[in-house]
């Protein structure tokens, strides 16, 4: 396999950049519509059963190039039908990817990153640190993995994943080039072909890439806020210090109106005890987002080590629900789904050889604390967010 490392890997090209290659290499574009429909539509990654494509070009094509894709090193079943997945990649750390099925539709949430150097308070992936982005290939693989062990690629008229939502290991907007490429294959009818409705990037608020999304792709897009002020946010929110909210908001006006269509932006807040739950800030937040078309997602707070926070009370949650729905929003709670295999929002926890040395000095401090110091495994869980968006 580290033969390949320095080849084009076909599995992580768009339908663009198919072309590109095929053009290289004197052949016809149509080629590129061959390839990726054979992977990414039949799930075949044997070069030699592409049957369509000449023997002589098979041949170069396994000479010049590779399809590799990452590996599934361990699987867990929720006893409500989900599904979760530890998945190696090519770094050597394992990233966690969740399959949802619900009435109507299955939800895959995908990760981005192996580990996340953004250190949000309330999720266990920051507390691991950084270690690398993922590749295009790690990334769509994902989606080409989820749907073999699903068996979405045995003809079936409707496949098992409806929607995919970057909401799994890492910041996507971190990761800009790899994942605008991932959700381009994603989206392309030669290849899933998901709607652009049914495709969600969630970002912490990195402006100047969701300033320059609108030139790369027309996915959905929602919006970790998690407070109502710049004070509170930049408390649990570290990018909130380069990046507030007012500036926040504009890049996202900015990219819903290049749309063209009534989509809205989907509002993220995750709901902690005593720290953003208290009622006077449900009614910051309505005001906040008053002139901000949107839909606003409730995440009670799943606890998880290293974090002192508390989910808050179903009262607490009632109450910051009630009010904003009486301020006009449309408003959902998220509920906990698969914390039986320990993948509910924001407890999903890979294995990171993080390049941050974060995960250590949290170690250290615990101990000097006489805190117990437990480490992560691979079945604990980190930070996701796959549901209704």
């Amino acid at each position: 396999m580290m033969a390949h490392n320095h080849l084009p890997n076909l599995a992580g090209l768009s339908l663009e950049k198919l072309r590109a290659l095929f053009a290289e290499m004197g052949e016809k574009p149509f080629r590129a519509t061959q390839i990726i429909k054979w992977i990414h539509q039949r799930g075949v990654v044997d070069i030699d059963a592409m049957t369509d494509i000449s023997k002589p070009l098979r041949e170069r094509l396994k000479r010049e190039t590779c399809i590799r894709l990452p590996l599934i090193t361990e699987g867990f079943a929720s006893a409500d039908g989900s599904h979760k997945w530890i998945i190696q990649v090519a770094s050597g750390s394992s990233v966690e990817m969740v399959f949802i099925p619900e009435a109507g539709r299955g939800t895959l949430c995908i990760s981005s990153q192996a580990g996340c150097s953004l250190d949000c308070s309330f999720c266990a992936t920051g507390k691991q640190g950084f270690n690398s982005n993922l590749t295009v290939a790690e990334i769509i693989g994902q989606l080409w993995l989820a749907n073999r062990e699903l068996g979405g690629f045995k003809g079936a008229l409707e496949r098992p994943v409806s929607n995919v939502v970057m909401m799994g290991m890492g910041e996507p907007l971190l990761n800009f080039e790899n994942v605008m490429d991932a959700v381009s294959i994603m989206m392309e009818d030669s290849a899933y072909g998901l709607s652009k409705r049914k495709v969600t990037i969630s970002t912490s608020g990195v402006v100047p890439a969701i300033d320059r999304m609108k030139d790369f792709t027309d996915a959905s897009i929602a919006i970790s806020l998690h407070a109502p002020n710049d004070e509170l946010r930049s408390q649990i929110m570290p990018i909130n210090r380069k990046y507030p909210i007012k500036e926040l908001l504009r890049a996202v006006s900015g990219y819903m109106e290049s749309l063209g269509d009534k989509r809205v932006p989907v509002i993220e807040y995750t709901l902690i005890a005593g720290v953003n739950d208290h009622r006077q800030l449900a009614r910051d937040l309505a005001a906040l987002l008053q002139d901000f078309p949107c839909k606003i997602n409730l995440i009670p707070f799943n606890p998880f080590d290293l974090s002192d926070y508390r989910r808050p009370s179903n009262t607490a949650i009632a109450n910051f629900r009630q009010i904003l729905q009486e301020a006009g929003y449309t408003v959902t709670v998220r509920t906990t789904r698969a914390d039986d295999i320990g993948a509910a929002c924001g407890q999903l926890v890979g294995m990171v050889a993080d390049q941050t040395q974060r995960s250590r000095r949290l170690a250290e401090q615990r101990l000097q604390a006489g805190a117990e110091g437990k480490t992560y495994s691979r079945t604990d869980n980190l930070a996701i967010a796959a549901d209704s968006v």
